[in-house]
């Protein structure tokens, strides 16, 4: 299974309720294709950098997930049609983590040699 950020802007009219609701109905989901949950983030209303049919703000929720492409592509139908939601975007994560988990080992191996190295001892009053 592969990580996946998938964000979406819902239109600021949404009701607590219908917000609650929708992400109920994507967690259920995520759960019926076998995949993980890693964290759900309801952001609130945040203005829009450009207004998207002619609406300047949304409600912006983030889902952090483990699926296979099968449950994404479930995922983005389910947002294309619910008329709710303004945009969507997905993310696959864990390329990039990856490669940060190397980058940050190789800095660990870079710190270990340097820290392991012989220093040499310098006579001060011989100079």
């Amino acid at each position: 299974m592969r990580s996946y950020e998938i964000m979406f802007i819902l239109h600021p009219s949404s009701s607590d309720e219908e917000i609650s609701q929708l992400v109920e109905q994507m967690e259920e989901l995520v759960k019926n294709f076998k995949g993980e949950i890693d964290s759900i983030d309801q952001m609130g209303k945040k203005r829009l950098a450009y207004a998207i049919e002619k609406v300047p703000e949304g409600y912006y929720i983030l889902f952090n997930l483990k699926g296979t492409g099968e449950c994404i592509k479930e995922f983005e139908r389910r947002l294309k049609v619910t008329e709710r939601v303004i945009r969507y975007l997905t993310v696959r994560v864990d390329e990039e983590l990856k490669r940060a988990n190397k980058i940050k080992e190789a800095r660990l191996k870079k710190t270990k040699k340097r820290n392991s190295a012989p220093e040499t001892d310098v006579n001060v009053s011989s100079l």
